[in-house]
């Protein structure tokens, strides 16, 4: 056959043939609830929350980043000192709520659920043994909140009398690594 009769029954065709496909649905994790984290999302140097910035020494590094067509949010948690971590973040899509799972190097894994507050701080919460110490069970809260430099602070806390009081556990401020650093 021709090139010219291909093309004139290409001509011909049926109209149908040539309609555009119809659009695509739009990806799964789109909705607004899967942005609420993105604030944390970036590679970072992380401190102790002190009195002196300039005086707080690195204590870790860490890569926060969406994965999974925006369905979640991972963290790759890497200290200057001992073993590492991670964890895993993603929201409920019936609920909202989001879900942390942590898992570190030595086996520990805590399960947290909470979302965002307010305030726009994303607020996570878990209850276990072990808490403080052997035999005592508590909350533990985590508060990741944006900072006006565009830091993030990760505050964690214990309660041991179900949240009527609360102990600091960890202060950390994760400030955007420098390219290069």
């Amino acid at each position: 056959m021709s090139i010219a009769a291909l093309l004139l029954m290409a001509a011909q065709a049926p109209a149908a043939i040539a309609a555009p496909l119809p659009a695509a649905p739009p990806p799964a994790c789109a909705a607004p609830v899967y942005a609420q984290f993105d604030f944390w999302v970036g590679e970072w140097d992380v401190y102790p929350n002190i009195a002196d910035p300039a005086k707080a020494p690195l204590v870790a590094r860490s890569r926060i980043e969406r994965l999974y067509a925006g369905c979640a949010v991972r963290e790759n948690w890497m200290p200057v000192k001992g073993g590492g971590g991670g964890s895993l973040n993603a929201p409920d899509p019936a609920t909202g709520r989001w879900h942390q799972y942590w898992l570190d190097s030595a086996g520990n894994r805590v399960e947290f659920d909470g979302g965002l507050a307010q305030s726009g701080a994303m607020v996570l919460t878990s209850y276990r043994g072990g808490t403080s110490g052997p035999g005592s069970a508590g909350v533990t809260r985590m508060v990741y909140t944006r900072q006006a430099d565009g830091a993030v602070r990760q505050h964690g806390e214990v309660s041991v009398d179900h949240g009527i009081t609360w102990s600091t556990s960890f202060d950390f401020i994760y400030r955007p690594r420098m390219p290069g650093g």
